[in-house]
């Protein structure tokens, strides 16, 4: 099957079809390799929570803020987290009022900086899924190992596979899924298994390039029509069907699982990591939030934006009073946001 044969094939008459690509990362390279504009109208491609930066509560902003204002504590961070609104304001914001907040390239920083800065203490943001969470595990390892006292870890590390379950239960539009790559390297393309048999929804695990995806389409649209529901791991060079083993056994060892509360969507059983009992004093204050819904009432459409029931030029605010200089929601923040991604390659 050559690509010519394909895109033929896509552009062709088909029925209503629904696709979820649940990973930021190819919501981004759909548009920077105009693959919309190669479908037939009929395929629909709409985008998922995969951007854990947009999930990311503002109370986890608010506690993190409240870190960094604290007299000898030190907030670190990756950039991408600066500019997400909390109730009152951002930790760009905050930093400007004095809070101390650093932008950091790797948490393993936090153990440079703790040794040689005794009298403060590190406290790293930790927002991830799947794909990220190891190397949290890691430091928490190396900080057991070197002894230091002045490290704590924030955490809003979500499940992948609980978010899913959660949409396909909820939204019954959806006919089939691009699965997220990044994340499939560590569970595992069977992981989905368990969703496609419940749900009767088709899974294409995919790669990031243009042809990668369209194959996953191409794959997605040929089982809809055939009445199939399987999951097809089509990036085997790099997801393997049980997972990464290590991995996997670095975030079973170091975090337990409970509710939590994705930003826009609430309250989702299961779906959050949290420091097992064992690790439980290098916690600052994580767990205390697992059961807050607090939500700041904005005309801000990111819920629906994640679970595909619009498209970001459908909210009201989107280019107007929200653009990536001001964002009022997450996903105009992030760089695999939809809001964000969106205004990038559709703003002329």
């Amino acid at each position: 099957m050559n690509l010519d044969h394909i895109l033929k094939e896509l552009a062709g008459d088909h029925q209503e079809l629904k696709i979820m690509e649940v990973c930021g990362t190819h919501t981004s390279s759909i548009f920077k390799n105009g693959i919309r504009s190669l479908l037939s109208p009929k395929i629909r491609l709409i985008s998922g929570p995969g951007c854990p930066v947009c999930v990311t509560p503002a109370s986890y902003i608010d506690k993190a803020i409240e870190w960094a204002m604290t007299p000898n504590y030190v907030l670190l961070t990756f950039g991408d987290m600066m500019k997400v609104p909390g109730s009152e304001k951002s930790l760009s914001e905050a930093k400007a009022d004095g809070a101390r907040v650093e932008i950091m390239y790797s948490p393993q920083e936090a153990l440079k900086k703790a040794a040689a800065n005794p009298e403060l203490t590190y406290v790293i943001a930790c927002v991830g899924f799947e794909t990220t969470i190891p190397s949290y595990a890691l430091v928490i390892e190396q900080t057991e190992r070197s002894g230091l006292t002045n490290i704590k870890f924030l955490t809003a590390l979500r499940r992948v596979m609980p978010a899913l379950d959660f949409i396909c239960a909820t939204d019954n539009e959806i006919s089939a899924f691009i699965a997220p790559g990044h994340v499939s390297t560590i569970l595992g393309s069977q992981a989905y298994a368990g969703l496609t048999e419940q749900y009767m929804k088709p899974f294409a695990v995919a790669g990031f390039e243009g042809e990668h995806i369209l194959i996953a389409i191409y794959d997605l649209v040929k089982q809809v029509e055939n009445h199939k529901h399987e999951v097809h791991n089509l990036y085997p060079s790099v997801v393997k069907p049980e997972g990464n083993a290590v991995a996997l056994a670095y975030i079973n060892n170091y975090f337990e699982s409970g509710q939590a509360f994705w930003r826009g969507i609430g309250v989702i059983e299961d779906s959050g990591l949290y420091l097992n009992q064992k690790y439980r004093k290098y916690d600052a204050g994580s767990a205390d939030l697992a059961g807050d819904t607090a939500q700041k009432t904005t005309n801000c459409r990111c819920g629906e934006v994640i679970l595909g029931k619009i498209n970001p030029d459908e909210c009201p605010m989107f280019g107007k009073v929200c653009t990536p200089a001001k964002a009022q929601g997450p996903c105009m923040v992030s760089s695999e946001g939809t809001c964000g991604i969106w205004f990038r390659f559709t703003r002329k």
